[in-house]
């Protein structure tokens, strides 16, 4: 069928060349997007640059034709002529070669005419690597030029190129063998072989389907125009797609072309490979090592991932629906809202790759005993993906974070104190966990708290700075003072009678006081004060009020009381206390509600840094959501 049938047919609507023959024909540019040339004979055909997403070539026969196979073979007979040595070997090449020629071209069945095509093309590859090697030896040869040097070598030509046989068929075996030290030699037999075979350089091959497809002498390769997209293309059962030109695709590593082909990676290594955009529909990758590959814009329907190693896969924009996850890997995987975890089979999954010092892998669910439920596992990560979790280096400075999230929330309107999820204790550092929309910026939002609270910091600290040199100076003019009232005493002069008070109480912000006297924060000023405000709410006419009050006394007692919190720790955790007994007075108060739920996440993250068998780690199990219910949060 020629070229405008085809273009003719499929304007109007037909999409149905099956079985048709396409030998030599030109596509190039058109757009031939469903079609369904399934058997067909597209040998010679070139479809550079066309479009052909989701066309279907099952069991299509690409390649060469009958007559590009004999011109390649002269052009191997010329150079061979050129070559103008070993003529024994080439009696023996040309003698078998116009056999096979012959039951190429008269052989009655099918199958025999694949077996002479066969041996043709291979032929024309191992002679074209074997010629690269009889031309290096010629040209060092002729490079003495007709000297008496050349002519003492004359003796020794005979070994020499019974050699150059020997080194050239062995060569050409291992290229094409795939032997990484002859991938040059491979390549440019195989460049030579595709000469006038079957073109898709450039064409969009998005979701097509070549199983079983004939591809020897094809060409899959960019043009300088544009490159050959094979995002979800459907390899299954390819046939000799190893000797087709693939450029720089996920096909050019072998072990990825094997598994594109036969759908089993079973425990078979994929570290760092790249699988971007592969189609692994079904595939089988139990116990695979994933490690560092990238798995980006792939599919992985009904994928069997069950125990594989997925550490720090790239998974943006993944699609596992269906997929099998049970007992895989996921340490430092990285996904985002792009990633599809639908309908995802999986009862528990690992977050360490190798067991911590407590010989634990970290299994969700965490205990042995228990697996998640339909739905679970896609919920958890769902939820886990939009949150952006920023570590405050040295613990958190309450007066610099609340300005730095202000800051934040300015910068963008769909955070609120809501979406502080948690603040933790990661050993001396705080690690802030926020709620995020799925659009959201996650980086520049990081970015903008981190850089924000760590800017915050640095102006309290030249604040404290400068009221220690005044406190200096003040020291050191109450010294001299001090001296030369001693001086006057001892020659006999009135007595100076100087009362000098240089104390200094600065407010930073409102929430954080430094004194010049003392300019750590006094425990026990702070546990006045939180008493204070618990002994407001018992004064209270309602008894909500009056047991939110007990409830608040006694987690303040807990607090002074725990031996294992140090005195920072200990002020701070009194600070969310106090916040609370002012929510208890105003329960109304939109703002403090807020500032309420804040508190309570603080003292949370407070006590997970204490042993389990800390009596405020306990009590607080209890004290925080019987609070956190009286007001109402």
């Amino acid at each position: 069928m020629k070229a405008s049938e085809v273009l003719r047919r499929y304007a109007a609507g037909d999409r149905d060349f099956r079985r048709t023959s396409l030998r030599g024909q030109h596509f190039k540019g058109q757009d031939l997007s469903g079609a369904d040339f399934s058997e067909a004979d597209i040998r010679g055909t070139n479809f550079t640059h066309a479009n052909l997403k989701g066309t279907n070539f099952t069991n299509a026969k690409a390649g060469l034709q009958k007559r590009w196979v004999l011109i390649q073979l002269l052009l191997v007979f010329l150079l061979a002529a050129l070559a103008g040595v070993l003529q024994g070997y080439f009696s023996w090449w040309i003698s078998g070669s116009i056999v096979t020629i012959w039951e190429y071209f008269h052989l009655p069945t099918e199958a025999e005419y694949q077996v002479s095509l066969a041996i043709l093309i291979d032929n024309i590859i191992y002679l074209t690597i074997y010629l690269i090697v009889i031309v290096t030896t010629i040209a060092m040869f002729t490079r003495q030029g007709f000297t008496s040097k050349a002519f003492a070598s004359v003796a020794g030509a005979g070994a020499g190129a019974g050699a150059s046989v020997l080194l050239g068929f062995y060569y050409s075996r291992q290229a094409l063998k795939g032997d990484e030290k002859f991938a040059l030699l491979r390549a440019f037999g195989i460049a030579v072989a595709a000469l006038g075979g079957t073109s898709f350089c450039g064409a969009n091959l998005t979701d097509a389907n070549f199983t079983n497809a004939m591809l020897r002498s094809t060409n899959f390769q960019a043009t300088r125009q544009q490159t050959t997209l094979l995002n979800g293309v459907y390899w299954h059962n390819a046939n000799q797609l190893d000797r087709a030109r693939l450029g720089d695709s996920i096909l050019s590593n072998s072990a990825v072309r094997e598994l594109l082909v036969t759908r089993n990676g079973y425990k078979k290594s994929y570290i760092d490979a790249n699988l971007r955009g592969a189609n692994l529909n079904g595939v089988n990758l139990e116990a695979a090592n994933l490690t560092w590959a990238d798995l980006s814009q792939a599919t992985l329907h009904q994928a069997n991932l069950k125990d594989a190693n997925l550490r720090e896969v790239l998974a943006i924009g993944t699609d596992f629906t269906a997929a099998y996850l049970t007992g895989a890997c996921l340490e430092g995987w990285n996904i985002d809202h792009t990633t599809t975890l639908k309908a995802v089979d999986c009862q528990y999954i690992f977050l360490l790759e190798h067991p911590n010092q407590l010989g634990n892998r970290e299994r969700r669910p965490h205990e042995p005993d228990q697996v998640f439920a339909p739905g679970d596992f896609a919920k958890l990560y769902t939820k886990m993906i939009n949150v952006v979790q920023v570590l405050l280096r040295n613990g958190m400075n309450r007066t610099a974070f609340a300005a730095a999230f202000q800051q934040l929330m300015s910068e963008n309107p769909d955070i609120t104190y809501d979406s502080i999820q948690a603040v933790e204790r990661q050993g001396d550092d705080a690690l802030v966990t926020l709620s995020v929309s799925e659009t959201a910026n996650k980086a520049e939002i990081s970015r903008t708290l981190r850089e924000s609270y760590e800017n915050q910091v640095r102006q309290l600290e030249a604040k404290v700075e400068e009221l220690h040199q005044l406190r200096a100076a003040d020291l050191k003019e109450v010294a001299l003072a001090q001296k030369s009232q001693i001086f006057n005493q001892l020659v006999g002069g009135n007595a100076m009678n100087e009362s000098i008070d240089r104390s200094q109480n600065i407010n930073v912000d409102g929430n954080f006081t430094i004194t010049a006297t003392n300019s750590v924060v006094n425990l026990g000023e702070i546990s006045g004060t939180v008493s204070n405000a618990i002994h407001q709410l018992q004064q209270s006419s309602q008894p909500e009020t009056v047991q939110l009050a007990a409830w608040l006394d006694e987690l303040q007692g807990l607090i002074e009381a725990e031996p294992n919190l140090k005195d920072d720790d200990k002020v701070e955790a009194l600070e969310q206390v106090g916040t609370l007994a002012k929510a208890g007075e105003n329960p109304q108060d939109s703002t403090l509600k807020k500032l309420s739920n804040t508190a309570v996440k603080i003292l949370k993250g407070t006590i997970a840094a204490l042993p389990d068998t800390a009596k405020l780690a306990e009590a607080c199990s209890k004290l925080l959501p019987l609070i956190s219910g009286a007001l109402g949060l």
